[in-house]
């Protein structure tokens, strides 16, 4: 198994591990190329792999699974306490390229603004951990394919050294190995 690119279909190990790590018992039936072509038509984006064959051809979310507070959503869903429902564009570039504290931060004017634009630009969502913890994966811009945490109080890559591809994020949760380092 081999680190993905997000513009190239995994190999036969990537889309076996995928298989092993969100168990059948779990899953959500797949919404097959068609479907997951029709989503993407619609929003104006091409999901990144192996993203995209997961929701295709495994599993479109996985109540086991990352994240642990409630597995991995279902293509195009969002958690009950999404905070900026109305909005979603994730056609529109991604705005980060570095992790941004806004809270603690000086008031500005287009501050607000700012912050609806990293919760619903450029990015789906994965999941949440707590309701206040959010996973996007970025589909868009130059952090296309990279897992982001956005939280009430900021956003940063994951890990915030350098941000991880879906499968090396999957691969983390599944190994239990520092979730959260």
């Amino acid at each position: 198994m081999t680190t993905t690119s997000p513009d190239q279909r995994p190999d036969e190990a990537t889309l076996e591990f995928l298989r092993s790590a969100f168990e059948p018992a779990w899953r959500e039936p797949a919404l097959g190329d068609e479907s997951v072509s029709a989503w993407e038509s619609e929003n104006g984006v091409v999901l990144p792999e192996p993203y995209r064959s997961l929701v295709a051809e495994i599993a479109n979310g996985s109540s086991l699974g990352p994240p642990e507070d409630g597995g991995l959503l279902p293509l195009g869903w969002l958690p009950p306490g999404w905070p900026y429902k109305a909005a979603r564009n994730p056609a529109a570039r991604f705005p980060l390229q570095k992790t941004w504290a806004w809270e603690g931060e000086a008031p500005s004017e287009d501050r607000p603004e700012r912050i609806a634009d990293v919760y619903n630009h450029g990015s789906i969502v994965l999941g949440t951990e707590d309701e206040l913890s959010y996973w996007v994966l970025v589909v868009t811009g130059p952090q296309r394919g990279r897992v982001w945490l956005v939280t009430d109080v900021g956003a940063s890559p994951y890990p915030t050294s350098e941000a991880l591809g879906f499968l090396e994020w999957v691969q983390r949760w599944h190994a239990d190995d520092g979730w959260w380092d």
